[in-house]
């Protein structure tokens, strides 16, 4: 049986990231739509600031992230982590070849309560994705308590402005990572 403190719904998972998000005062969040990510997204596009809009796909997002780092202002990528592949020569050939602080929150598919199965042959590998692309992360799952959730995404967004590279919080908000 899992302790009460580790036990918590996608809902309060998806507020303890908005709360992370809040805290760091960003100016712009870019997201592809995801309906993991529905809560998260729904709540920044209702907000005047930061202005959140849509993008295409994760490479995209790179580029215009990393321009606005370079214009000094604090900025969000919002994806799953079935983009991972699509973002991985972008983010190693512009932010980490020229030292762009990058932020990512990224949710996490497959594993247990996974109901897509096309989702599992690639996301269950994405970790281990990051891990040979020198990816600095941070996985908030169910052996996480969720008081340290918010905290975790600020404390992240920080990390990529000190050491100036990209930097991925690794969300499982639907409880399905082990």
């Amino acid at each position: 049986m899992m302790p009460a403190s580790l036990v918590s719904t996608p809902q309060e998972r998806s507020q303890a990231v908005i709360d992370g998000l809040t805290a760091i005062g960003l100016d712009y969040v870019l997201h592809l739509p995801s309906s993991t990510l529905s809560g998260v997204i729904r709540h920044l596009e209702s907000l005047s600031k930061p202005r959140s809009f849509p993008i295409t796909r994760e490479e995209e997002a790179i580029g215009i992230a990393s321009g606005l780092a370079l214009a000094g202002k604090k900025a969000a990528l919002v994806i799953q982590d079935n983009g991972i592949g699509n973002l991985l020569t972008a983010l190693n050939t512009f932010p980490v070849a020229y030292h762009i602080p990058l932020f990512m929150v990224v949710s996490r598919r497959g594993g247990l309560n996974e109901y897509n199965s096309m989702i599992h042959l690639f996301c269950e590998r994405v970790i281990d994705i990051a891990d040979a692309a020198a990816l600095r992360y941070w996985e908030l799952d169910g052996r996480v308590p969720l008081p340290l959730w918010s905290s975790t995404v600020t404390k992240a967004f920080e990390h990529s402005v000190v050491t100036r590279r990209p930097v991925a919080v690794f969300v499982d908000l639907m409880g399905g990572q082990p």
